[in-house]
């Protein structure tokens, strides 16, 4: 029992002296919140006596206003138009074109609209009427647009012309087959030694074309071995004609000239 008792006393010591620990504590802990209370009311009246009421002015620097069309300015009462310049157009109300969607209408309304909208280019006026400038003036119409005056048709007599001169013609060529005989100088043409060597004999056949005078302007060889060809063609161009004529015009002849190749 008195073991008890001794260790119930050494309880109570121990919770005296954290009570007071604690105690002390909470009050150090209590004056310094007090104190940087104080210390802060101090302080924010010391800012407030430093501030001034002097104002700072930002510079603004405006936007490049848009560029609107010139406007007429519209008079409500009604006008008398007919001193008006017919080469002014005139509009019943300031309506822009949808090319211009900078601009945004006053009034927003679900009905189509029916004036037309201000030109583009020129000069117009408010009248309270749509009508466009006329291209030839002329007496005004009861509905207020223009009338355009139409020149009566003028005859114009055109003059008999000569007719275009005829193109020239063509010149005609005259085919006639064999024309060996017919030539008044038919050179001889040479024998390759090479034809000589194998013994090459045999008949070469040039189709050629003569001029107006009787020169030989072209000369084709159809038949004949290639040996034998070559000189052929040679000589058929050294061949001279007469002249053909039909009528009284020459005309152009195109024959065949006949080489027969005989070893001697």
């Amino acid at each position: 029992m008195f073991n008890n008792l001794i260790e119930s006393t050494s309880h109570a010591r121990e919770y005296k002296r954290r009570g007071s620990f604690l105690l002390f504590t909470t009050g150090v802990y209590a004056v310094l919140l007090l104190l940087a209370g104080v210390a802060s009311i101090y302080a924010y009246d010391a800012h407030l006596e430093a501030q001034t009421t002097q104002l700072e002015l930002l510079s603004y620097v405006p936007l490049d206003p848009v560029e609107q069309p010139p406007r007429a300015v519209s008079d409500p009462r009604p006008r008398d138009t007919s001193h008006i310049d017919r080469g002014v157009t005139e509009r019943a109300t300031e309506m822009l074109s949808v090319n211009h969607p900078e601009s945004v209408p006053n009034d927003i309304s679900t009905a189509p609209n029916t004036n037309k909208p201000l030109p583009e280019t020129g000069n117009y006026i408010i009248t309270g009427r749509d009508r466009d400038a006329a291209t030839i003036a002329g007496p005004p119409s009861p509905i207020g647009g223009g009338r355009q005056v139409v020149p009566p048709a003028q005859v114009v007599t055109v003059l008999d012309q000569p007719p275009p001169p005829e193109p020239p013609k063509p010149p005609r060529i005259i085919s006639k087959g064999v024309i060996t005989g017919l030539a008044i100088s038919l050179p001889k043409p040479a024998y390759s030694a090479m034809a000589k060597q194998i013994h090459l004999q045999g008949q070469v056949n040039v189709q050629v074309l003569i001029d107006e005078t009787g020169r030989v302007v072209s000369a084709k060889v159809v038949s004949g071995h290639p040996l034998l060809a070559i000189e052929a063609q040679r000589a058929a161009l050294q061949a001279r004609f007469s002249p053909t004529k039909l009528g009284d015009q020459p005309v152009k002849v195109s024959g065949i000239i006949t080489y027969n190749f005989v070893l001697p």
